[in-house]
């Protein structure tokens, strides 16, 4: 098979599209529902997704929490410095992180928040421009606590938003704390540095509906890592080097995977979709404990898809690996999802859809 250019991903997307706010109210998001069978578009809101859903079928949803991991500070100097927490390294309060400006802290380089909350050094500065820095916090607590006071949501750098402090109401109406974070993300998961945006369209009132229309739904977490923002630079999109993500998944999860199944597996979002083929690839059956494994996988056209019967997603960057998942699961087993992708998007802009983490979403059944 010849290899598949990444030109074919790239489009413009008006500048007035790309949400930098999100809708007044979640559910009141646009849904583009797209029929494969019948290759129909209908064009609904989110509150309208459950005359789409069936009785017996299952969300599978991703519940990894957003950390206000967006940290600012000040070198002895005086200047200022952004630390973004990536990951925690063990070994006490040691995190991979991306820091500002980069080429004034090199190892052994300190820094400390204004009011005192913190202090940090770069220990080591590793090939991927990230650095390992060692915390201190004044009193001793989890800087996690510390980023839920005092740090700010690591928005998608398309979004520009006030230097404000934690707590901010910078989306004018909207708290990015409280909307670029799904009503199901668990507090105890706070391990994601992007939200799962396919998700922030629910509402509780949603969620009472399609239970009570016995619609099921399964969580397991994947930690989305910035990756999910890296464009493909290469040619050809085989050639792309994949970033990876922790993943975890319940035992209860895993069971709801396997046949038999009442009705179809709908995975909310990309970074469902990547946890379960990861694992479905790696295990014929559940397992007899929870699942914590790291995903590798580049879902990209060909491919069938073993766990995934629909999906919810949103309408994502030109260039980017998300573009090559959802054109493989248009028509599974084939490269023709490539251009009918590029169709639908044609149609969303045209219609004026609003596109990227704030923006509408696509139901592809």
């Amino acid at each position: 098979m010849p290899p598949l250019p990444t030109s074919r991903f790239d489009f413009p997307v008006p500048e007035r599209l790309i949400a930098r706010t999100p809708a007044a109210r979640r559910d009141a998001s646009r849904l583009l529902v797209v029929d494969r069978a019948s290759r129909r578009l209908e064009h609904r809101t989110f509150a309208e997704l459950g005359e789409f859903l069936h009785p017996g079928d299952l969300l599978v949803r991703n519940n990894a929490s957003v950390l206000p991991a967006r940290l600012r500070a000040l070198r002895p100097t005086g200047g200022q410095v952004e630390c973004l927490l990536l990951q925690a390294l063990g070994g006490g309060e040691r995190w991979r992180c991306l820091v500002r400006p980069g080429r004034k802290l090199a190892p052994g380089a300190t820094f400390a928040a204004p009011g005192g909350e913190f202090s940090g050094r770069i220990e080591a500065r590793r090939e991927d421009g990230t650095a390992e820095v060692a915390f201190t916090t004044a009193a001793g607590e989890p800087l996690t606590a510390v980023a839920n006071r005092v740090g700010a949501v690591p928005l998608p750098p398309y979004i520009e938003r006030a230097r404000e402090t934690a707590g901010e109401t910078n989306a004018g109406a909207f708290p990015d704390r409280e909307r670029y974070q799904t009503v199901y993300a668990e507090p105890s998961r706070q391990v994601a540095a992007a939200a799962p945006t396919a998700g922030l369209h629910f509402t509780p009132e949603l969620l009472a509906r399609l239970a009570a229309a016995d619609v099921g739904t399964a969580d397991l977490t994947l930690h989305v890592g910035l990756g999910t923002f890296q464009p493909i630079a290469t040619e050809n999109v085989e050639d792309h080097a994949i970033h990876r993500e922790v993943y975890e998944i319940p035992v209860a999860t895993q069971a709801r995977l396997f046949p038999p199944l009442p009705g179809r597996r709908v995975a909310v979002g990309t970074t469902s979709v990547r946890t379960i083929e990861d694992f479905l690839a790696r295990h014929a059956a559940p397992l007899p404990h929870p699942c914590l494994a790291e995903a590798g996988i580049y879902i990209l056209p060909p491919r069938e898809f073993r766990g995934v019967d629909a999906l919810i997603t949103n309408f994502h960057q030109p260039r980017s690996t998300l573009l090559c998942l959802v054109s493989a699961f248009l028509t599974p087993g084939s490269t023709a999802g490539v251009d009918w992708l590029r169709e639908i998007y044609q149609e969303a802009i045209g219609r004026e859809y609003r596109f990227f983490s704030y923006g509408d979403a696509m139901l592809i059944l």
